[in-house]
């Protein structure tokens, strides 16, 4: 439950469409794709123990939150527990990423290094991201440039501006989630003085900003997609009919209600990169 499952496909499917974005342009690795997947799954559950833990030491995690029980909060895991747990899956992952690097280019040790600190960076420390409405650039940047062009650059040492748009529209797409979760927040997290984002534009033009996520992201694909033709509109139409039902909801959607519309984003992001994904490969053969 601490880790956080309906938001994981934030950090499997980017690399899925970074390792389809490879495929096409004629590189792929097994192994090395696997040990992508696994070392961005164990980062993303890293940081979710991480905010967990530092939540409720920092006392943003009451029992007056709406959202999903956190485990430290409610007493269900120790901070000793959640403590030893989160430096495991750090150092899991940091032996995943030591593995890519020996397998491919040294500039991933300082990419996986920065991943390793923003973990503990993103809720604790001096300055916590989260607390100082840089939670969804830190997610553009993490889930979405570094998750889709790292993987490429693992298969094939290099980048285009191509993997940088879409790293950028799956940026965007996962940057929505994170907004999500802080309108909910809302009222704890400014009781709290924690400044998220959402606190910080309020609960009307965060829900804008919502909104012109998705679209942005949406129009950026069909931008960046010109080369593939009308093989680029399949991704939109796996999306088409989530994309709506999100933009309306949006303004619906209340207190609770948002963890629908968190769970349901995080499905708009494993369904676009999956499909594009899917496409790339089919385009290869």
């Amino acid at each position: 439950m601490a880790s956080r499952p309906k938001t994981l496909a934030a950090s499997v499917a980017p690399i899925l469409l970074g390792a389809g974005l490879a495929y096409y342009d004629g590189y792929f690795h097994a192994f090395i794709f696997f040990c992508a997947l696994l070392c961005a799954l164990l980062l993303q559950i890293a940081v979710n123990l991480a905010n967990d833990l530092f939540d409720a030491q920092a006392g943003v995690d009451t029992d007056q939150r709406i959202g999903p029980v956190r485990a430290t909060q409610s007493g269900l895991i120790s901070v000793v527990h959640m403590r030893r747990a989160l430096i495991l899956v750090s150092v899991l992952a940091f032996i995943l990423g030591l593995v890519l690097v020996l397998n491919s280019h040294w500039v991933l040790m300082v990419l996986g290094l920065a991943a390793l600190v923003a973990v503990f960076a993103y809720s604790g420390g001096p300055y916590p991201l989260a607390s100082h409405g840089l939670g969804e650039v830190t997610v553009l940047v993490f889930f979405g440039w570094l998750a889709v062009g790292g993987s490429y650059f693992l298969f094939t040492g290099a980048i285009n501006l191509t993997v940088f748009g879409y790293g950028t529209v799956a940026g965007l797409f996962n940057a929505a989630i994170m907004l999500v979760n802080n309108i909910r927040d809302i009222p704890t997290d400014k009781a709290a003085n924690k400044n998220t984002l959402a606190v910080k534009l309020g609960a009307v033009r965060a829900r804008q900003l919502y909104r012109l996520l998705l679209v942005v992201g949406l129009i950026l694909h069909l931008v960046v997609s010109i080369d593939l033709g009308l093989y680029s509109i399949l991704a939109i139409v796996a999306v088409a009919p989530l994309m709506r039902s999100l933009l309306l909801q949006i303004n619906i959607r209340k207190g609770a209600a948002l963890n629908i519309q968190l769970a349901k984003t995080a499905q708009l992001v494993a369904v676009y990169c999956m499909s594009l994904a899917a496409v790339l490969t089919f385009m290869s053969f």
